[in-house]
């Protein structure tokens, strides 16, 4: 039902050929416009004209990239779909108040109208012409808007509950947005608490091997004083390189 009234603003905006282009556009991923003039059986400008004229009532959205081979740039596009059921939300409760307006003014004026002709004329008008016709002189006669004030009435229905299931769509959308954007709150959340736990881990890495780096100079060091230290005997004499003792 939905595609139902899309495909109807689509129709209003850019001609009963652009409804086509609702079935093959998607609300979750970018469709390459190539793809669409060529299932459209249209040229890349025509299907661009379409897509132009729903974009600026945003209805549509586009990203664009490169190709690298040739250079140019190519669009991709897709349906806004709670945009799209505002816009709707929009044009219905505009067509509501003016069969409200109708109806009301219906109920509360009189008309009138040559049998003859089938020209209608409110009370002032018909006063203004003396309740005569002008085209062909008959004398005009009260309407009965009571068959008129029914069938309004039966599509006043049809339209406040075509809102109510807009409505529905739009809540439901939201709903569906609002735990998107949740989700994605805590996935980036959760990437930044990531992010610093390995920034943690770097550290300690970083503090371990400077540790062991200096405990390595400190055993290095160590090895050559000991090295370079004289060997002393059990009585505090020095042995000589010849093994014989010396007093210190």
């Amino acid at each position: 039902m939905l595609k139902k009234f899309l495909k109807e603003v689509v129709g209003s905006i850019a001609g009963k050929q652009a409804e086509e282009i609702v079935d093959l556009l998607d609300s979750s991923k970018y469709i390459n416009e190539f793809i669409i003039a060529k299932k459209m059986n249209l040229t890349i400008n025509q299907a661009r004209n379409i897509l132009y004229k729903i974009s600026d009532y945003s209805l549509v959205s586009s990203i664009r990239k490169k190709d690298k081979k040739k250079g140019w740039y190519t669009y991709f596009w897709r349906i806004e779909i709670l945009k799209s059921l505002e816009f709707i939300r929009n044009e219905l409760q505009k067509k509501i108040k003016n069969f409200e307006s109708q109806i009301k003014s219906r109920e509360s004026k009189v008309f009138y109208f040559c049998e003859r002709c089938n020209i209608e004329h409110t009370e002032e008008n018909a006063l203004a012409y003396n309740f005569t016709c002008n085209e062909c002189g008959s004398v005009f006669s009260i309407k009965d808007n009571s068959k008129f004030i029914k069938d309004m009435r039966r599509s006043l229905d049809k339209l406040r509950g075509d809102l109510d299931f807009i409505d529905n769509e739009i809540k439901h959308e939201m709903e569906k947005s609002e735990k998107k954007k949740i989700k994605q709150i805590k996935e980036e959340e959760k990437e930044r608490k990531e992010k610093l736990r390995q920034k943690k881990v770097l550290r300690e890495k970083l503090k371990k091997k400077e540790i062991k780096k200096i405990m390595s100079g400190k055993k290095i060091s160590k090895k050559i004083n000991a090295k370079n230290k004289k060997p002393v005997n059990k009585i505090g004499k020095v042995k000589s390189k010849k093994g014989k003792n010396k007093k210190k």
